[in-house]
């Protein structure tokens, strides 16, 4: 009988990159930078002859991304960009709203740094996008933001669930909430105060203010859309 006091038989392996991570990397980087459109067909042998890997690495690289919601695997089309409507947004920002204020909050009480110096940094590419010309790449540096800020939580579970859902986010964000409420210069205020908070290690301040930006996405999809 094995003895719980004892060592460990087996230990943890570190994660290593594989090739169907760097794949879905890439599928998944020019999904949300617009080079591959929503509603799309992937063909994996194109995708393959393109990345220059075997069809193997492909299918399981995009199996990954209909299991975060990106795309989509369908009998009859095969696999397509998923095309977001005003519900299945709103369906994401509502998991958002129970996930990231919490992330937030706990990130800010770690006080690190590199949190703030990052959020900076991806709030200040955003500052040159406010024009709003290039709206892809404003709601990616969004993206990087939010990720800035939420992932030094020390926790891989919520984080993990925080970037797929940002995923979505980032795409459904221009071809959805953008074109039918153009709210870019007021999140990037509302991004502004978030930051003001975390600098000043103010966990429950920023906990509010992200709640509160979250939930005025959420509203705005809960309505009508304009004409």
């Amino acid at each position: 009988m094995y003895n719980i006091s004892e060592e460990p038989v087996l230990r943890p392996v570190a994660r290593s990159i594989t090739r169907t991570d760097l794949v879905a990397d890439s599928i998944r980087t020019a999904i949300l930078s617009g080079r591959i459109k929503p509603g799309e067909t992937l063909v994996e042998r194109r995708l393959a002859e393109q990345l220059g890997v075997s069809k193997t690495p492909v299918r399981e690289a995009l199996i990954g991304l209909a299991s975060t919601g990106l795309v989509v695997i369908s009998p009859n089309r095969g696999v397509s960009v998923r095309v977001l409507d005003a519900a299945d947004l709103r369906k994401a920002q509502e998991l958002r709203l129970l996930l990231e204020p919490w992330a937030v909050a706990s990130s800010t009480r770690m006080g690190r740094p590199a949190t703030v110096a990052d959020a900076r940094q991806a709030l200040g590419e955003a500052r040159e996008l406010l024009s709003g010309e290039d709206p892809t790449a404003l709601s990616l540096a969004n993206r990087r933001f939010h990720r800035a800020l939420y992932s030094g939580c020390d926790n891989e579970l919520v984080t993990t669930q925080l970037d797929n859902l940002q995923d979505l986010t980032a795409l459904g964000t221009v071809t959805v909430l953008w074109r039918h409420w153009p709210t870019w210069r007021e999140e990037f205020a509302e991004h502004e105060d978030i930051l003001a908070a975390v600098e000043q290690g103010n966990a429950t301040l920023a906990e509010r203010l992200i709640r509160s930006h979250v939930k005025r996405s959420v509203t705005h999809l809960s309505r009508p859309r304009k004409a």
